[in-house]
């Protein structure tokens, strides 16, 4: 007697994915793009501000409204003020973060590769990052004066901390089997460290990175309080006489903006630089 067995499917069968304008549906689930998903929250806020703008729940004496902190963009924009105090603020930033990476990564490299730099170094700074580096601006002024000094010092003191102790972390974390591996296979110590302990630092780095561009915007806005003369600090300090919450919120928001670009060039550097290490990103 012969039986004949089901036939089995050659493939699993898998919901269908179909993507109409920009969204995908899968199995019956509608899945909205990420970046439309990341603009609902500053889109939405903006419109809450337009809204308690618009019906005075919002008085502009307390805040000003969108249209009119747009308007004074054009026409700061148009007459060369926006964009010469972004320049300036921008030099400021990049040479205040340039000293405090430099000194960061100098110090980590230390503390993280040699012991005696370890007991010399990484407590001192764990006792130095416990001082609020905001509470050191009156000591700056008396060292440094107030020009220029002072507040690319205050830049470069806020990125050093983020960027040690991440630098320091990542090298300190790297797999102690893949060190005696790397010495089985003959690496001498400058090998093990470009070959292991860099590589397995990187992570770290560019998250201590990511942290100390924004912590460097940050910086600069209470060092550009310091006797400004330009800058986006300059700007704030001279609506603040005359009660212009208009152009207060105009640098705040290009002092987020220049932030969310830095952060958005770090995230694009991190995934060419790390294309060999597999991270999870989250349920859909």
């Amino acid at each position: 007697m012969t039986t004949h067995s089901p036939a089995l499917p050659t493939t699993l069968d898998k919901p269908a994915r179909i993507t109409i304008r920009g969204t995908t549906k899968t199995g019956g689930r509608v899945t909205i793009p990420r970046s439309v998903r990341r603009a609902a929250g500053p889109v939405g806020l903006v419109l809450l501000w337009f809204l308690t703008s618009a019906t005075g729940v919002l008085p502009e004496s307390v805040l000003a409204s969108p249209v009119d902190v747009l308007n004074q963009a054009v026409e700061l924009t148009r007459n060369g003020e926006l964009p010469s105090a972004i320049a300036a603020s921008g030099r400021r930033a990049a040479t205040g973060f340039l000293i405090g990476a430099t000194i960061a990564l100098s110090l980590s490299l230390l503390a993280g590769l040699f012991r005696l730099g370890e007991d010399v170094i990484d407590s001192s700074m764990g006792m130095f990052r416990a001082i609020p580096w905001v509470g050191l601006i009156p000591l700056f002024i008396v060292w440094f004066g107030i020009e220029e000094t002072p507040k690319i010092a205050l830049v470069a003191l806020g990125v050093t901390y983020p960027l040690y102790f991440n630098i320091y972390g990542g090298i300190r974390s790297t797999d102690s089997q893949l060190v005696e591996a790397a010495r089985m296979m003959g690496l001498g110590r400058l090998g093990l460290i470009r070959y292991v302990i860099l590589p397995s630092a990187l992570p770290g780095a560019l998250v201590g990175l990511r942290y100390a561009l924004s912590t460097a915007w940050l910086a600069l806005v209470f060092a550009e309080q310091i006797n400004a003369d330009a800058g986006l600090g300059y700007l704030m300090s001279n609506a603040q006489q005359y009660f212009r919450t208009d152009v207060i919120v105009l640098c705040l928001v290009v002092y987020a903006l220049l932030g969310l670009a830095c952060d958005f060039a770090v995230r694009i550097l991190s995934r060419r630089l790390l294309t060999w290490r597999a991270n999870f990103e989250g349920e859909a």
